[in-house]
């Protein structure tokens, strides 16, 4: 069993804030794999699945972000789940606007949903850190990550969540390295080759 958790603040006035990217991530996946309904369960909602024969459960902390390492560790501490099987889906500012790392371990980077869950279960777990920009000045990061993505950046927020979920199948497997690659050939796909001349057709000039 493995343990996929999204961050983000609960309620509808959260819902669309870059803070909660991965929320919205979390449901994409519990939405592609036909996961249970989300329910009330370790102070957030939680659904089970299946993806290629690993069950899974999608779990978004409602405890608000500073303390969402309440609701991790409750989880895994009922479900015997071990850092190393539990993988976080969160905003990250030091990350430009579409861009996706995955790497296990490290600091919170202050992150303070990313310091609770090291508080509770360890740093040994894996980060899915989707980059939502920064604003330019540390004093304006406590606003910008609570403010609505603009509709502008749906442009870029759309296909990445959508990748997530469809490459969710990697990170089920902990293939991290399968996983990015997927994204990125979602989100950035290779351009169509040009078909081979026909033999005696001269080529284009360069």
């Amino acid at each position: 069993m493995r343990l996929i958790v999204g961050l983000g603040n609960p309620g509808t006035r959260y819902a669309l804030n870059r803070h909660n990217v991965g929320f919205m991530a979390v449901e994409a996946i519990a939405r592609r794999f036909d996961f249970k309904p989300f329910r009330g369960k370790f102070q957030g909602a939680l659904a089970e699945g299946d993806i290629g024969g690993t069950r899974l459960l999608a779990l978004k902390p409602e405890t608000y972000m500073n303390l969402s390492g309440d609701s991790v560790g409750a989880a895994a501490r009922f479900y015997k789940i071990p850092p190393e099987e539990i993988a976080v889906i969160h905003d990250e500012i030091d990350l430009a606007e579409g861009k996706m790392r995955v790497k296990r371990g490290g600091g919170s980077a202050g992150h303070n949903g990313l310091r609770s869950i090291d508080d509770a279960i360890g740093p040994d777990y894996w980060r899915v850190r989707v980059g939502v920009g920064h604003p330019g000045a540390r004093e304006l990061v406590e606003a910008y990550v609570l403010q609505n993505f603009f509709a502008e950046e749906r442009v870029w927020l759309d296909p990445m969540i959508a990748a997530i979920a469809e490459a969710a199948p990697f990170l089920a497997a902990s293939d991290t390295t399968g996983f990015m690659t997927k994204v990125a050939a979602i989100v950035k796909p290779n351009p169509p080759k040009a078909p081979p001349p026909t033999p005696g057709e001269p080529k284009e000039p360069v």
